[in-house]
């Protein structure tokens, strides 16, 4: 662990400007710098960096973050590695506190692990240039049109047919038998002895999302040999369900197209990203697992699913469809033509056919799979139900509830079926998921969240209310926690006739603005919000300075929060502020009328939010009584929000 003054020191010494530009050329604009972002494609310059408050933000896409913040996003490292990063770069001497014995044996027995196969990787490649390696391994990738550039970039290889060819070259460098072992590149046989695992195979390293070689696929060239591709086993570096081929190449590209393209073998990877499509992974020798779709959930949100036509890649990728589904993400679909997978159409094809294509075929996942599962089924009325309901079970993995109920109301219109059957499938099949995943823990944490998950079962008639709630008060949310990251501590300085005045002395923004929020226990309804929220005042509560409560943010571990302050703190948002003082004498007295209006206007908007849910209620059906008590509640609302108006000036008395 990296001591919290050296964290200090690293944070204090880097500066934005410096970090930013080793990766974008940064022109000069005023006191700030601008840029085209490095996080989206675009010709006009919307990337801002700003020293003066040591802030990067692109008002094109969103990012925003600090230093640190840049390192992690565009690197794609943890916040230790971006302050090791920074450290090298500022060369800050890292003095980490004091391991355990365990721990320092367990990091230096995975860094032998890690070396030992790294040595590998070399081996491979160097039997390219000679002997059998040369005249089979070589020429294989050749004949399948891989170029001598791409064989140098992904380490492609050739693991000879000796029985003992790497265990003796790595003894010879030194690497211990255990080493071997334990990276999976040898097995020990029951006399003790060791030979290669690989042999007479082509070799397709595995590269972790930081760019260490951590596993091998190895493909044999022989026709009959039943083991078309052997791969390692797991080790204590590889953990097949984890790991991504290609993810080292592909994840900066993801990140930068928000898409991710998944296919299924080594060499469709290799051949896309030589083509000049470098957003694309495979799964390591597996299916695809829910730790490989979260692992591309880290970079984007948006899987193509590109599996060979054959039935065994449809099954394949209906699969892929349910696991994508599951974790928030939007899996789309697109088959090649029949007897093609990315590999031969990568080589059929230019570089513009293929993106087009790829952009003309995709299919959402879940109409895919209703396609695919119609045409099974033909006109036998009893397999048409059999696949409502399984569609229906599909859309029920959906965990956003406005998503799932966009899904429910297309496949009721596809199938003109009354959309109240298929949510009802949808709520039963949720209801089930929760029960069976309830079983499989242990029974004090059943009975913690039987009440939880009873309540979100009752929620579920209106989550589309719930969600709108969020949009409704996004803006108003935004607005206030603004006052409180730019002016929380400046005091308000009402005059003695406002019904705001304190005899006692003078609040601050934030406490004002807590104070009002805190009357009633509201808490904000959009989530990276209301965490920004809460730690600020935990700062605040400390006792430390504005500026230090915002650096601490913009340079700490929850890159959430970091970004919410970023944005909430970028020259674009000061300009507007400038704009409403222009009228006005002093910042105070811009402030004494603004953050009390600003209290106003997110009550009101509570209030139509409130509004929206009862409606909602109401367009789904009531009983009279129901329906009387909902009215009721709606005309004292609409009372209270008038008087809110009338105090704003909207409205007259």
């Amino acid at each position: 662990m990296i001591p919290r003054e050296t964290v200090d020191q690293i944070l204090d010494t880097a500066r934005i400007e410096e970090v930013v530009g080793d990766f974008v050329t940064l022109k000069r604009r005023g006191s700030s710098y601008v840029a085209c972002c490095p996080f989206h494609n675009e010709k006009t310059p919307s990337f801002h960096v700003t020293p003066s408050k040591g802030i990067y933000k692109c008002f094109g896409c969103g990012k925003a973050g600090s230093a640190v913040g840049f390192v992690m996003e565009y690197e794609h490292m943890t916040y230790p590695e971006a302050l090791r990063y920074l450290a090298r770069k500022y060369h800050i001497e890292l003095k980490e506190e004091e391991e355990t014995a365990e721990q320092i044996a367990a990091r230096q027995r995975s860094e032998s692990l890690m070396a030992v196969s790294e040595f590998a990787r070399g081996f491979f490649l160097d039997q390219l240039k000679g002997g059998e390696g040369r005249a089979v391994g070589y020429q294989y990738y050749r004949s399948r049109g891989i170029e001598d550039a791409t064989i140098e970039q992904w380490s492609l290889g050739w693991a000879p047919s000796g029985k003992t060819t790497l265990v003796e070259a790595a003894r010879a460098a030194g690497y211990k038998d255990e080493y071997l072992v334990g990276a999976g590149l040898a097995i020990q046989q029951e006399d003790g002895t060791l030979i290669d695992k690989f042999r007479e195979r082509v070799m397709f390293p595995i590269h972790s999302v930081s760019g260490r070689v951590i596993a091998y696929s190895g493909r044999t060239l022989k026709a009959d040999n039943p083991a078309k591709y052997v791969n390692s086993p797991e080790t204590e570096i590889y953990i097949k369900s984890r790991n991504l081929l290609g993810i080292w190449f592909a994840k900066s590209e993801i990140a930068r197209q928000n898409r991710c393209i998944l296919v299924e073998g080594n060499v469709d990877v290799v051949m896309m990203h030589q083509m000049g499509i470098t957003n694309v992974v495979a799964s390591c020798g597996t299916s695809l697992t829910q730790e490989q779709t979260r692992l591309i959930g880290k970079f984007t949100q948006n899987v193509t699913i590109m599996y060979d036509g054959d039935k065994a890649g449809l099954h394949a990728a209906i699969r892929a469809i349910g696991l994508i589904l599951k974790e928030g993400m939007n899996p789309r679909v697109v088959f090649l033509p029949d007897g093609d997978d990315p590999d031969s159409f990568s080589r059929k094809h230019t570089l513009e056919e293929v993106q087009d294509y790829i952009r003309e075929h995709e299919q959402d996942g879940i109409a895919f799979k209703t396609d695919l599962l119609l045409g099974e089924a033909g006109n036998d009325p009893l397999k048409k139900a059999n696949l409502i309901n399984e569609i229906a079970d599909t859309v029920a993995d959906i965990p956003d509830p406005i998503k799932r109920q966009v899904y429910v109301d297309t496949v009721a219109k596809q199938f003109e079926i009354e959309s109240d059957i298929i949510q009802e499938r949808v709520r039963k099949t949720r209801e089930k998921n929760k029960l069976e995943e309830s079983r499989g823990r242990r029974e004090p944490a059943r009975r913690e969240e039987a009440p939880a998950a009873a309540q979100t079962q009752q929620q579920e008639p209106v989550a589309r209310a719930i969600r709108t709630e969020e949009s409704i008060l996004e803006p108003s949310e935004k607005e206030l926690l603004r006052f409180i990251l730019r002016y929380g501590r400046t005091p308000l300085q009402f005059e003695t006739d406002s019904e705001f005045y304190d005899p006692e002395g003078a609040q601050s923004v934030a406490e004002f603005i807590d104070s009002a929020l805190g009357a009633d226990d509201i808490h904000f309804a959009n989530a990276p919000l209301e965490a920004t929220y809460q730690a600020y005042f935990q700062l605040y509560d400390k006792g430390e300075e504005q500026d230090t409560i915002i650096l601490d943010l913009l340079n700490g571990e929850d890159r959430t929060v970091a970004g919410v302050v970023a944005e909430l703190s970028t020259e674009k948002y000061e300009l507007s502020v400038h704009n409403f003082s222009d009228a006005l004498t002093t910042t105070d007295s811009w402030l004494v009328s603004f953050v009390p209006k600003a209290i106003l206007v997110y009550h009101a908007k509570r209030i139509e939010a409130r509004e929206a849910r009862i409606s909602q209620k109401l367009k789904a059906g009531a009983s009279p009584e129901e329906t009387l008590e909902l009215m009721t509640r709606l005309t004292s609302l609409y009372t209270i929000k008038k008087n809110i108006n009338i105090k704003l000036g909207r409205l007259s008395k």
